[in-house]
C-alpha cells in the first residue's frame, strides 16, 4: 500500500469511529480530552527513539498519526477546518519558509544560522499578528511547564539577559535551595504556598542550568524517571525473592538492594 492509500485508510477509519455506528468512546472524545494522550504518545515515541527500537518507533509514530488525524477530523466535523486544510497548511508553511530550497534563487550553501534567522523572520511576517508587548509572548502558554521554562529562558538569552557562565547559575540554584529550606521551616505556612513558590524557583533555576549546558530538561527528567523505575523494580524483585515486605521498617535492606541496582543496571555508581 502506498502512502496516499495508507493515509486515506486511516482517515476512513477515524470517520467510522466517530460515526453514530462507530465507537462510543471515540465519539465522546474532544480536543481537550485528547491533550494528555497527545503528550503521552509523544513521550512514548521519544522513549522508542532512545531505545533505537524501529518496531516500537513505528508503532508510536502510528499512534501520533492517529491522534493528529483524529484531532483534525474533530474540527472538520464542526466545520472549522478540514483535515486537508491542516495538511495543505503545513505544506505551504514548509515551502514558504524554505526559500533556499523551493525559491527561484535557491541556495544550497546557506548556513544553518541563516536558515534559522530567515525562518524566524518569515514566521513573523506570515503570522501578521498584533505586536507583542514582550518577547516572552512568543512562548506558548500551553507548553508543559519544564519546556515552557526552558523556552522563556531561551527568549531572554536572545536579548542578552543571561548568566555569563555556569558559576552564576549554580550559585542561583544554591540560593533558591536555601530559600526553599527556609520556607520549610516556616511554622505559620499552613497553605504551603510560599514553599510551592520557592520550590518552583528552584526547579526554574535547575532548568536554567540544563539550558545553559544544552541539555533538554524534559528528556533529562524522562531519563531519570526510567532509571528510578529500573532500580526500584530491581529492589522489588530482590525483596520478593528474600520474602521481605516492602515497608519503611525494612528501609535498610531496600537501600542495600538499591545500591546493588545502581551498579548492576547502570554499570556505575551514580
Amino acid at each position: 500500500m502506498n502512502e496516499k492509500d495508507a493515509f486515506n485508510k486511516l482517515y476512513d477509519i477515524v470517520i467510522r469511529l466517530r460515526s453514530p455506528n462507530g465507537c462510543a468512546w471515540d465519539r465522546e472524545q474532544t480536543a481537550k480530552t485528547l491533550r494528555s494522550d497527545l503528550i503521552e504518545e509523544t513521550y512514548e515515541c521519544i522513549e522508542a527513539i532512545d531505545e533505537e527500537n524501529s518496531e516500537h518507533i513505528k508503532e508510536e509514530l502510528g499512534d501520533i498519526f492517529l491522534l493528529a488525524t483524529m484531532l483534525s477530523y474533530m474540527h472538520e466535523e464542526e466545520n472549522l477546518f478540514t483535515v486537508s486544510d491542516v495538511l495543505e497548511g503545513v505544506c505551504e508553511k514548509l515551502i514558504s519558509r524554505h526559500p533556499h530550497v523551493f525559491g527561484e534563487d535557491s541556495d544550497g550553501n546557506i548556513s544553518t544560522k541563516e536558515i534559522l534567522d530567515n525562518w524566524a523572520k518569515i514566521k513573523v511576517e506570515q503570522e501578521n499578528r498584533p505586536p507583542k508587548d514582550s518577547i516572552l509572548d512568543e512562548v506558548k502558554k500551553g507548553l508543559p511547564p519544564l519546556d515552557r521554562a526552558r523556552e522563556l529562558q531561551k527568549k531572554a538569552q536572545k536579548v542578552g539577559f543571561d548568566w555569563p557562565n555556569t558559576s552564576g547559575v549554580i550559585d542561583k540554584i544554591k540560593e533558591e535551595l536555601g530559600e526553599a529550606e527556609a520556607a520549610m521551616r516556616e511554622e505559620n505556612n499552613s497553605s504551603n504556598k510560599a514553599l510551592e513558590m520557592e520550590l518552583g524557583d528552584l526547579l526554574f533555576s535547575v532548568v536554567n542550568l540544563c539550558r545553559f549546558l544544552k541539555v533538554d530538561p524534559s528528556l533529562a527528567l524522562h531519563g531519570a524517571n526510567n532509571k528510578f523505575s529500573e532500580r526500584f523494580r530491581y529492589v522489588e524483585r530482590n525483596m520478593r525473592e528474600k520474602n521481605i515486605e516492602m515497608k519503611f521498617e525494612n528501609m535498610e535492606q531496600m537501600e542495600t538492594f538499591w545500591n546493588m541496582a545502581k551498579t548492576k543496571i547502570s554499570g556505575q555508581e551514580t
